[in-house]
């Protein structure tokens, strides 16, 4: 689903229905030009030069040679490459590879950026900086789109997600909202100590909430639905529990994605 996705916002396929908008206008053939795409496939010459290679993909999203040779010597000096120019890309590893790919990907300076597994053979020095370019460019005005199978990168970078499942769009929205709409009133307490006798009786028989482990100076309480934080912090202190942290266990997007896609197979 989300290949199809990405080819036709790049134009490289057509819709069967439906239709896609870039800023309002119906997408066309003069809109790629002001998208970049890096797809996990990488597509670069093996035999060309990183230097000639950059200035010929510069020139395809409608740069001249010589704004293309600006754009190409502010990224070789940021990313500290100045002596790939002359390199060709088959001497270079997969992690250099991947800067020179995305190098070639915002050239042009893109009003969408669509990036595809985009921390794919890179270590994490090199994912790091390619990160905060990423962060930059957003920061910037560029709208990003960033497909990923990675959920521990969709929940750090992300600010909204969309779950495809065999080409059905399953679940949408800001990722704090969506978190909210599975929690499941799970929170962990961190203690000095010893608790009270009898706490996990007691918290029961008012109602409040049911303690699921217990671990050393930590426990971790189901809340009953009705329940608010204030009313079980307040309960605790009252026990004479000396508490030193309170925190809500939000799911995972990872846990959110498998039970997801687990329920529309039934």
């Amino acid at each position: 689903g989300k290949t199809s996705l990405i080819r036709m916002i790049t134009t490289i396929t057509t819709a069967d229905s439906g239709r896609i908008l870039f800023n309002g206008e119906p997408l066309s053939g003069k809109h790629p030009e002001r998208i970049g795409y890096m797809p996990e496939e990488r597509g670069l010459y093996k035999q060309m030069t990183v230097g000639e290679q950059l200035l010929y993909l510069g020139q395809l999203k409608g740069l001249t040679a010589a704004q293309a040779r600006v754009e190409i010597r502010y990224w070789f000096k940021k990313f500290d490459i100045m002596p790939w120019w002359d390199k060709k890309v088959e001497e270079l590893s997969k992690g250099m590879q991947q800067k020179a790919q995305f190098i070639a990907t915002v050239l042009h300076r893109p009003e969408l950026l669509i990036l595809d597994e985009p921390f794919s053979g890179l270590d994490p020095l090199n994912a790091n900086l390619i990160k905060d370019e990423i962060y930059e460019l957003h920061r910037n005005g560029t709208s990003i789109i960033f497909s990923t199978h990675r959920m521990e990168q969709v929940d750090e970078i992300c600010n909204r997600i969309v779950l495809i499942d065999k080409g059905r769009n399953v679940l949408e929205g800001e990722v704090a909202e969506v978190k909210n709409r599975f929690k499941q009133n799970i929170f962990n307490v961190s203690f000095k100590g010893e608790l009270p006798e009898n706490l996990a009786q007691d918290l029961n028989t008012a109602q409040l909430a049911a303690i699921q482990q217990q671990k050393k100076q930590k426990m971790t309480l189901k809340l009953a639905d009705t329940i608010k934080n204030n009313d079980i912090l307040q309960f605790l202190i009252h026990k004479k529990v000396e508490i030193t942290e309170f925190h809500e266990i939000l799911p995972s997007l990872n846990e959110i994605f498998i039970n997801e896609v687990e329920k529309n197979k039934n």
